[in-house]
């Protein structure tokens, strides 16, 4: 199952998403940083930071961040799990992995979700963040992130969830899909980042439920699943494995 249908204005059919997606994403990665902290008021480090210090990171453990992007995860887990852990970063824009190593990400792997190639039970922690919107197959996604964590693991997943207040739906839209991109266009000059904010919104908008997302999650083999949710639009999902 997709996290949502296919959206026609960016690519022509399941089979070509990947290659557009990670085009734009290449393209955008000089730019993605400026993007994120602009668009969380510079709050988006603090955030995550608190979000995998309640979910249990640790020194010395070893951390799995899929879908990294430039690495706003990986480096907080790099931090926190010391000498003694290991924080490796997966995605697949080669750009955005490029830009991840210039922040500091020790390593790195380019996979997708849901076919990385690394042994099974070998990480104490997979984290992902704003990401799973972007992989191809929810349930096969989830199985493989099953695979990957030592049993007893913990999976944390962030994301952005549509408000179910219509009004609050309204002014997120207008903010993530009309705002965001024109200030990236205006400060950036990067219509590719522009489009890939505007992107980011409709696969937000477009997102199969919550209640979809934790059924994939149990049906994977998860444990404990629950979802957590901060100023009514930030999910956080959790699973044991």
């Amino acid at each position: 199952m997709p996290p949502h249908p296919v959206l026609s204005g960016y690519y022509a059919n399941a089979d070509s998403r990947q290659a557009r997606v990670d085009a734009m994403f290449d393209a955008s990665a000089p730019h993605y940083d400026w993007i994120t902290a602009m668009m969380s008021f510079g709050s988006g480090r603090n955030y995550r930071a608190e979000a995998l210090r309640r979910h249990g990171l640790a020194e010395g453990m070893s951390v799995l961040d899929v879908g990294s992007g430039t690495g706003a995860l990986a480096l907080i887990a790099q931090d926190a799990v010391g000498d003694g852990g290991r924080v490796l970063a997966v995605d697949p824009s080669a750009g955005m992995l490029a830009q991840a190593r210039a922040n500091g990400v020790c390593e790195t792997v380019q996979a997708t979700g849901d076919d990385i190639p690394l042994d099974s039970d070998s990480f104490d922690l997979l984290s992902m963040g704003y990401a799973l919107r972007h992989v191809a197959d929810l349930e096969a996604t989830f199985r493989e992130y099953r695979r990957l964590l030592k049993p007893g693991g913990k999976l944390l997943l962030l994301e952005i969830t549509r408000p179910r207040n219509r009004l609050g739906f309204w002014c997120l839209r207008c903010y993530m899909r009309g705002v965001v991109p024109v200030i990236t266009r205006v400060f950036r000059r990067s219509p590719e980042a522009q489009e890939l904010m505007r992107y980011y919104w409709d696969t937000i908008e477009n997102c199969v439920p919550p209640e979809t997302i934790l059924a994939a999650m149990q049906d994977a083999g998860f444990s404990e699943v629950r979802r957590h949710v901060v100023m009514g639009i930030f999910s956080e999902y959790t699973g044991i494995a």
